[in-house]
This record gives C-alpha cells, structure tokens and sequence, in this order.
C-alpha cells in the first residue's frame, strides 16, 4: 500500500481472590465475543456515501463478513464532513463488536488538514486490520472537457487557470489531496468543489457541474465502460488489472508523483484482544472467500489483510507521513 506524492510547488489549500482472579479475566474477554454472536447483527459503518469506493469494497464482502462473523451484517453510510461524522458515530458505540468501521486512509488525513476533531485518531479507536488497496483515476465529464490525455488535458487546464472545478468526497480527504497534488505537480490550478461523499460528487460530475476529479476506480468504472466519464490516467505507478486500457499519469509524462488509496476496520476504543482477533480473523476468511476474490481483483483492489497489531503500527506512521507531506505542499488546516 502506498501513497507517494512530490511536489515541486506549494498550494494552499482531532478485592478478587487470586485463586478466582483467572476466571474473571477470562469471563471479561469472552463475555464480548459472546455479546456479538447474540446480538444478531453487526453494524457496519461507512464514513463515505453510497457511490464511493469503500462503499462498493463494503458491499461486495458483506455476505461474506456475514458469514464469517456468524451474524447478520447491516452497512450503513454516515458521509459528512469527508467521514468525520460516521467516525464520530463509532466513537460513541460500546466495545461489544456489534459497531465496526471500514475506513478509507482519509482517517489518518484529517489531523492534519482539520484545525480540530471531535475524537483522537487512533486512540479512540481500535485498528482491526489494514484490508488492502484501491486504485485512483483522474476523470472529466466529456462534454466539458475535449481532453483525451494528460497532455491535452494540462494544456487546457493552463490555458483556463483556476476557471475549472473539481470536486472531491469532502476537504482534506484522499480524493482531494490527489486531484491537488495532480495541479501542483503541474503547475497547473483548479477551483476544489467539496461534497458529502463521492456518490454527490460523481453526480455533479456526470451532470457536468464540474468539470473534473479523482476518484477509486470501483466507483466510477461503469461510468468509464459507457463514456459517461472519460479517464485521463490512473495515478497509481502502474496500470491496473481491472481497467489495463487506462494508461498512468507516470507514463504520460506526470512522473513526479504518485498515489493509491487504502482501506481498513477499525473499531471503537476497548475492544477486548480476544475480540480484536476474533474480527481480523473474519476479515481473512471473508475477503478470501472466493466471489469476494473475484470482485476485489474486477474492481482493481489488492488484498492483503494486516494483523491488528500491523494496523497500529502503520496508523501512526501514516498520521505521521501525511503531516509531513501537508506542510510540504503548503496546505493549511481548515
């Protein structure tokens, strides 16, 4: 999983008995597990709009998370303020199992791109595992943009600085750090539209409100496959499985950065460790079921589960990493 920008400009832009000691410790952590398995069902929140990547991601393995959780599994959307509501839902959910999240890495951008946060990322959650990575498209609405490449496309945006709109799921998430690390990488500029979601965004593009954005390639593919949208590179270093007919911004000339988008579960603070591995465990079973399998590799997702202890480690490097990469293009918390 990687995300890798350089920029070579700058942009503007949370009292027991010890004989009966054991017995109670092991009480308390199964007594969670227990509770999830009664429960029924599991919630499943995406702090992202119906539309998006992480929604189609979500979607695909929730038979299959069923399955593996042993309960029925509801998904439900909770965009706004590019997923800081749906993230602030989960804060206030019990530790039981019964409330999780899949995330996309926006989560360990908004401390830097947001003055404040109604909750401390990642401690007020716990990681669950890191699932894999999705690719990222630069897209226009043809009728507004005659462009068919990265050339064409640059030119024009030089030709009209700051005259073109591009949106994006909500400020200060992936989407709209890629689309602005493609116009600073350029040398080019653009006006940011943001929206609740990439479900609204991909609507104002396909009606021609924008002109242009970036988005995971599984939310807008079928609107490629019918000429609704035309897609003028993929940002990641290579060309991907699920749509080999898209070339990469790299090999047109852009290749001064790059970028991919991850995805990953998380749930509320104090969920016991006997829990935590009981779900990352689901996650493996679920995401390699088979029909599971074949969705992920159509959509140009690459699978490859962490432990919890894995995502720990990797949410704090990432919150690191992309403070330092948001100074060094200039973007100012909002």
């Amino acid at each position: 999983m990687q995300l890798t920008f350089f920029s070579p400009t700058r942009r503007r832009l949370g009292l027991v008995a010890a004989g009966s000691l054991a017995g109670l410790l092991a009480a308390l952590l199964a007594a969670p597990a227990a509770a999830q398995t009664q429960s029924g069902t599991i919630r499943f929140i995406l702090p992202n709009a119906t539309g998006s990547g992480v929604d189609a991601i979500a979607r695909a393995a929730q038979p299959a998370l069923a399955k593996a959780l042993g309960a029925n599994v509801v998904v439900e959307n909770q965009a706004g303020a590019g997923g800081v509501v749906g993230l602030q839902a989960l804060t206030k959910a019990a530790p039981d199992g019964n409330t999780l999240a899949i995330v996309s890495n926006n989560v360990v951008i908004f401390p830097s791109v947001l003055k404040s946060l109604p909750f401390d990322m990642p401690g007020d959650f716990t990681p669950i595992a890191l699932i894999g990575s999705t690719p990222l498209v630069l897209v226009v609405n043809p009728a507004k943009v005659p462009a068919t490449n990265s050339r064409e496309f640059l030119a024009l945006l030089k030709a009209k600085p700051g005259q073109l709109n591009f949106g994006s799921g909500g400020a200060g998430t992936i989407l709209h750090l890629a689309a602005e690390m493609v116009l600073d990488a350029s040398g080019t500029s653009a006006r940011h539209i943001p929206y609740k979601g990439v479900g609204p965004m991909v609507t104002d593009l396909l009606g021609g409100q924008i002109e242009f954005g970036t988005a995971a390639l599984p939310s807008v593919q079928q609107h490629i496959k019918s000429g609704a949208l035309r897609a003028i590179g993929m940002l990641s270093p290579q060309r991907t499985a699920a749509a080999p007919e898209i070339p990469t911004l790299a090999e047109q000339g852009l290749t001064n950065f790059s970028a991919d988008a991850w995805f990953a579960m998380l749930g509320p603070k104090g969920m016991s460790p006997a829990l935590v591995k009981r779900t990352q465990e689901a996650v493996v079973a679920a995401f390699n079921d088979p029909v599971v399998k074949d969705t992920m590799a159509k959509q140009g997702n690459t699978i490859n589960v962490s432990t919890p202890e894995q995502a720990q480690v990797a949410f704090r490097s990432e919150l690191v990493r992309f403070g330092n990469l948001v100074k060094k293009v200039g973007l100012e918390p909002q």
